[in-house]
């Protein structure tokens, strides 16, 4: 085509006539207006950018910098009493501290904007929580800070009537609060559900999609690992597998007893139920939201979930209808949904039948919404601290 006489400089072919001549050069200058444009608002950024510290002082922290964020930890070592990690994002720049030599005083607090990690589940993590709340309130009195944001591991039954002091809203000084499981004062505007994630503090890794863990058949039907509790929908799901002579098909190992530590080899084995399993059992605990559903997700084994409420005060907010797991659902989780195990035995029928191939399908689908999950999450988080922490330019 002419672009080549044009490239080549040929000089006494022209295919502009005047009026293109006039648009190129309007198009010309509309490029270096906009490059101008570009330029000055990366220089305003550098200016107006946050500087974010994260204090993870909770499991869930990981889950947050590790999965969610994708941020790395130095030392890599698990055990380290002290562990960092940077990265800039949006207008941004976000340090995570971690470890237990992160002590109140004693590390140099080197951001205007806090957010604290905290664990709020029972009565001696909320003592240590309110340790921590009370030290960023000091440093907000003494304006060595500006802004606090907690992110928050909730009662599993929703008790968090603690924090709600701390609040902003309530006379605090909690700017913003994310926090798990379907708390009822969700309202996205201070206060955001969170994802439960997964067993960080297992030392549950970032987990890497691999051509095998898409294209491979897998062993198993399904998975189901974990306690038995008495009288729980989980002795009703082991009797109706049983039954059916469907536990042969499925990978299940159930103990009556919980065990809160992995021995290397039980971990071991989590792992390979999950990876040699086209679909994971997630029968409701204490919360229907659990870490296991996640960590299928991970490794393309798709969650089949109770959906229903488990006793307490958690449930639908003043923003959403659809408790349990609001978030997720929110989110178009494509995941399968019952409210009653005696319906199992015909999903595993329709299993039986799947090819390959549309296992394959799905397993990207899953793999493909659980990537976008985490970077929603993160990007939405990121948007919510900028809009709560910079200055909005009112002028």
């Amino acid at each position: 085509g002419f672009t080549d006489h044009v490239a080549l400089g040929n000089e006494e072919w022209n295919p502009w006539d005047a009026e293109e001549k006039n648009e190129l050069a309007a198009a010309q200058q509309r490029y270096e207006a906009n490059l101008k444009m570009i330029k000055y608002a990366r220089s305003h950024l550098e200016q107006t950018s946050l500087r974010v510290q994260i204090w993870g002082k909770a499991a869930i922290g990981l889950y947050l910098w590790q999965h969610i964020f994708g941020g790395h930890l130095e030392p890599g070592d698990v055990t380290a009493q002290w562990r960092e990690g940077s990265q800039k994002a949006g207008k941004t720049y976000f340090s995570f501290l971690t470890g237990p030599s992160v002590v109140p005083g004693y590390f140099s607090v080197e951001a205007e904007h806090v957010v604290l990690v905290l664990n709020g589940r029972e009565p001696a993590k909320i003592a240590y929580a309110t340790q921590w709340l009370h030290y960023a309130q000091t440093l907000m009195e003494t304006r060595k800070i500006q802004h606090v944001a907690v992110v928050l591991l909730g009662n599993e039954q929703c008790n968090n009537a603690w924090i709600q002091p701390y609040l902003k809203r309530n006379g605090g000084f909690v700017n913003l609060l994310f926090v798990t499981y379907d708390y009822a004062f969700v309202n996205e505007e201070d206060i955001f559900q969170w994802p439960l994630g997964v067993a960080t503090y297992r030392n549950f890794p970032v987990v890497e999609p691999s051509w095998s863990m898409l294209h491979d058949p897998r062993s198993y039907l399904c998975n189901f690992l974990g306690t038995v509790y008495k009288n729980s929908s989980r002795e009703t799901l082991i009797e109706i597998l049983k039954q059916d002579g469907l536990d042969k098909l499925c990978w299940i190992a159930a103990r009556e007893q919980w065990q809160p530590q992995e021995t290397n080899e039980s971990f071991k084995s989590y792992q390979d139920a999950l990876l040699q399993s086209d679909l994971t059992l997630c029968p409701v605990g204490i919360n229907t939201e659990c870490y296991r559903i996640y960590e299928a997700c991970s490794y393309g084994s798709l969650p089949i979930i109770e959906d229903v409420m488990t006793p307490g005060d958690c449930g639908n907010s003043s923003m959403y209808h659809s408790a349990p797991l609001q978030l997720l659902k929110t989110m178009g989780a494509p995941f399968i949904f019952i409210k009653n195990w005696k319906e199992l035995p015909a999903i595993l029928e329709k299993e039986k039948k799947m090819s390959l191939q549309e296992k394959i399908q799905r397993r990207k689908k899953l793999l493909e919404w659980y990537q976008n999950f985490k970077a929603w999450m993160r990007q939405k988080f990121i948007n919510t601290l900028e809009n709560s922490f910079l200055p909005s330019d009112k002028g």
